[in-house]
């Protein structure tokens, strides 16, 4: 007898289910899937105990008939898709045929199903992907589904669930981006009979997020209009520098009205936040992206999570190029402070140093003193730096000018000044750019935090952050137009890599040196450094290297060579920045406001942390029990 056996068709279907069927929320995701195809218009979702002992989704679609519902337990059997050819024009959410029997598979599973018209529906009850019973049912029109001790007859997937609290946790984040996806759908979720949240249908994605989110964090977007470019549309919200999470749980991006992941899609939304955003830190987006189906495959995930793109760098760009201007046009979180609720933004901690981005086999160590040129000669290197580094003898901010010429000056960039567009009621107020004649200097709090006032109330001013944010931006524009100073190795360091890691340095060998790395290569997959920019220390040398490969390795073949290093370039102009006990003048603080304002991007220093804090009178007057 031969060896290779043909598996039954219970055991195939449980086979299958591992890979759709991964926990509760897996069930949850196909389903509310099915009832989304079938053009659905309420979806209502009962939960008890996490999903561990029953699921239940109801809808008002089309509802199926008796062969359809019958049909739809079969593997591999769908009404989406007839030939190989449609796989290339799917819209739907399913096509694949294998949800309803690998979860009738693992699960005690019942489907009444009846159309709109029909007089009389059907009742199905499968046990473990046994059928037991089908007869007539006298359900409302639609599809009602039940499914009970999930993974009972598996008890070894079982007991790798996790707690209650957890499992329910990732159904509730499923329901909720469904939810953002098709806002004109009216969805409940119930657990354990307490209602968690209940959204009837919305006229608008704002109105939906804002039932979600709450109305503070969705006043902190920023609207995307409808951008389009080489047949790919985008458009949606993403959140206002300074607000981020530390976890990717409000980072939704959806293809088509499909929720999609993929780690060409994080990058794309870090580069656009650039400085914006901190390490450590996820952006808070809730982007749209439509394509021609057949410019994406998303057949290459069993859940259909990942796809892959025709033109991965083309959509990258996209992405970046209107994530950035839309940061820039909303160049001030303190706009219109006054009508809201409150402007006081979530401040994320501090991120630690990040050893985990050396993707290269290179030395450890760090660069020693003895492979740099003499102390002496470093100083002289340093002069081209000295200028801008330290702009005043104390304490780090050039003079005031006078006042008929800061007049002047406020004056001609008023002319030039224009305010971001207005979003309609639909959506967050509009930002306009603000003036430093705006806010009155009161003082300075803990010799750091410089006290303001404006029309929204109090602002509060990080010196050390705005003086970072002043001298990262001068000193990268300067890099751009007047190149890097260097510093030759007395002995050159030799970094080997894998023969894919190499070849991708070696086509990049110009656009290190325009970063002040003098590289060339030296024998097989090794690649010789001889001279590195001035600003890097010698203790940085190793992590300065690894930091600009890496971003080389994910470069789409738009960024300036100057922003491969501005992580060093933060860091350096940290350690010349203003620093907290820095006693200012009012003369100084005044010019610490003006050309922080003058920035491209004023609001948060390189490290993406604010540099302005906005307290509304709002929250003041909550505060001290003047309103509730």
């Amino acid at each position: 007898m031969g060896k290779i056996q043909l598996l039954s068709d219970t055991l195939a279907s449980q086979v299958a289910a591992g890979e759709v069927v991964e926990r509760p929320a897996s069930v949850v995701k196909e389903l509310i899937e099915n009832s989304i195809d079938a053009g659905a218009r309420n979806i209502e979702i009962r939960v008890r105990r996490g999903g561990l002992s029953s699921i239940q989704i109801a809808d008002d679609g089309c509802g199926m008939d008796k062969t359809d519902a019958l049909m739809s337990l079969e593997r591999h059997a769908t009404s989406k898709i007839r030939e190989s050819a449609d796989l290339a024009s799917i819209l739907t959410m399913g096509f694949r045929g294998e949800a309803l029997p690998s979860i009738a598979s693992v699960s005690k599973f019942r489907l009444t199903t009846r159309e709109t018209n029909a007089l009389e529906g059907t009742e199905i009850l499968v046990n473990g992907g046994k059928l037991i019973s089908v007869k007539e049912a006298g359900e409302a029109p639609g599809t009602q589904m039940e499914i009970r001790s999930l993974f009972y007859n598996l008890p070894a997937r079982r007991k790798f669930l996790r707690t209650e609290n957890t499992e329910f946790s990732h159904i509730e984040h499923q329901v909720r981006i469904h939810a953002i996806a098709h806002p004109g759908i009216r969805f409940s979720l119930v657990h354990n009979e307490r209602t968690v949240f209940h959204l009837p249908a919305a006229d608008s994605l704002f109105e939906r997020v804002r039932g979600l989110v709450g109305n503070e964090l969705a006043q902190r977007l920023i609207e995307i209009p409808q951008s389009e470019r080489d047949g790919m549309r985008l458009s949606g919200f993403i959140g206002e520098p300074g607000l981020s999470r530390s976890n990717r749980s409000l980072q939704m991006i959806f293809l088509n009205r499909r929720p999609i992941e993929g780690a060409m899609l994080q990058y794309a939304l870090r580069e656009g936040y650039h400085t914006a955003l901190m390490k450590g830190q996820h952006a808070v987006t809730f982007l749209f992206l439509e394509m021609d189906p057949s410019r994406v495959d998303v057949n290459v995930h069993p859940a259909k999570r990942e796809v892959r793109f025709h033109d991965g760098n083309a959509l990258r760009a996209l992405i970046v190029d209107v994530v950035a201007q839309a940061l820039e046009k909303r160049l001030s979180p303190l706009a219109n402070a006054a009508p809201r609720e409150s402007e006081t933004p979530v401040m994320a901690p501090t991120p630690e140093g990040d050893t985990s981005l050396a993707p290269f086999d290179a030395p450890q160590e760090d660069f020693r003193q003895e492979v740099l040129l003499p102390e002496a000669e470093q100083r002289q290197l340093r002069r081209d730096w000295s200028p801008m580094l330290e702009q005043r003898p104390s304490t780090g901010v050039p003079p005031a000018p006078a006042p008929q010429e800061a007049s002047e000056a406020a004056e001609e960039k008023a002319k030039v000044d224009e305010p971001a567009a207005a979003v309609g009621e639909d959506g967050p107020p509009a930002s306009q750019v603000p003036r430093p004649s705006d806010f009155r200097i009161l003082g300075v709090l803990g010799k750091l935090y410089v006290l303001m006032e404006n029309e929204g109330g109090l602002v509060l001013m990080d010196q050390h952050a705005a003086h970072e944010r002043i001298l990262f931006e001068q000193m990268r524009k300067r890099m751009e137009t007047e190149g890097v100073p260097t510093q030759q190795l007395l002995m050159p360091v030799t970094l080997e890599m894998t023969p894919k890691e190499f070849d991708l340095v070696r086509r990049h060998l110009d656009t290190l040196r325009k970063l002040g790395i003098g590289a060339e290569t030296f024998g097989a997959n090794t690649l010789k450094i001889d001279c590195l920019p001035t600003f890097v220390s010698e203790r940085d040398g190793n992590r300065f290297i690894n930091d600009v490969l890496e971003e080389i390795q994910h470069d789409t073949g738009r960024m300036s060579s100057v922003r491969l290093g501005e992580d060093m370039v933060a860091t350096t102009v940290c350690r010349h920045a203003v620093k907290a006990n820095d006693d200012l003048h009012p003369e100084e603080l005044e010019k610490l406001l003006e050309d922080l304002l003058a920035c491209d991007l004023p609001f948060c220093c390189p490290h993406g942390r604010p540099t302005l804090v906005q307290v509304s009178y709002k929250e003041l007057e909550r505060k001290f029990g003047r309103v509730v």
